[in-house]
């Protein structure tokens, strides 16, 4: 994404782009559903632990380690094979997120910088940083051209300049063009897709859209299906309106359908099923 031209606030005007408005009281209905659940007022850890253990198992599927559920619940070793890691970094990330909100305001290249660092697990010298020229990425299921580090730079700065100065658009808004931003730029040489989908996250729980984590918006990307998360990404990709739109309406959905799993786990309670 330009963060240039003649508008101060970009992400401000993404919210006036065909159909962003009609996503985002869409969004905000269906959050709503979720929060005014009788369940909600009572138990709400408890849904707010079942969302982010379906949300790290939706983020995961969508990295390639497309685990049942249950399988995700019962697991402790995450470490045997790529598989396995994937989903352990999913889940380490998940509970990340929650400890960096009072930090994105002011400095999201260093909240990036430490989801990287815990989603790799490792003491690399290229863990959390930006990767520099001539570093191979290995993320085989995002399959766009690869910026060049310069521009990786370049992007991120721009980024952490508009989340800095704030803007009015919407948490939909904000949270899309942050996850499209990092898949896009790939800035680091592992784990885009997770660290992107766990920035989103943060975006939507600090702005108050939803404060609790109840909506995990990876449950309804895996849902959607992984060809349609990246035929949306290329709209994000190609900078028109409509790809722009395109990809915000995409998000829009995920956060619907994870609002829609919640409100199944609060019916569930209520019936005393779970």
């Amino acid at each position: 994404m330009s963060t240039t031209g003649a508008t101060a606030d970009p992400l401000a005007a993404l919210g006036s782009l065909p159909g962003v408005a009609d996503s985002v009281e869409s969004v905000r209905k269906s959050v709503d559903r979720v929060y005014g659940h009788r369940v909600m007022r009572r138990r709400s850890n408890e849904i707010t632990s079942e969302a982010a253990l379906r949300g790290a198992r939706g983020s995961a599927a969508l990295s390639g380690a497309d685990w049942a559920l249950e399988e995700v619940r019962r697991r402790s070793d995450f470490g045997v094979d790529d598989e396995a890691r994937v989903v352990g970094a999913a889940l380490r990330l998940t509970a990340e997120a929650g400890q960096l909100l009072s930090i994105w305001r002011q400095s999201p290249l260093r909240v990036l910088a430490r989801l990287h660092l815990v989603a790799a697990a490792s003491d690399g010298h290229e863990v959390g940083r930006p990767r520099q020229a001539g570093e191979d990425v290995h993320e085989p299921l995002v399959e766009l051209p690869l910026p060049g580090a310069a521009e990786v730079s370049g992007r991120l700065e721009g980024l952490s300049e508009l989340i800095i100065a704030g803007s009015s658009a919407p948490a939909l808004v904000t949270a899309a063009v942050v996850q499209g931003e990092l898949l896009a730029l790939r800035p680091f040489v592992s784990h885009n897709g997770l660290v992107a989908r766990a920035a989103a996250r943060i975006v939507l729980v600090g702005s108050g859209l939803d404060p609790k984590s109840v909506c995990p918006a990876e449950v309804g990307h895996a849902e959607l299906g992984r060809a349609a998360y990246l035929a949306a990404l290329d709209g994000y990709v190609s900078g028109t309106p409509e790809g722009m739109a395109a990809w915000i309406a995409h998000c829009g959905s995920a956060i619907e359908l994870g609002a829609r799993e919640s409100t199944a786990v609060c019916e569930a309670l209520q019936r005393g099923a779970a």
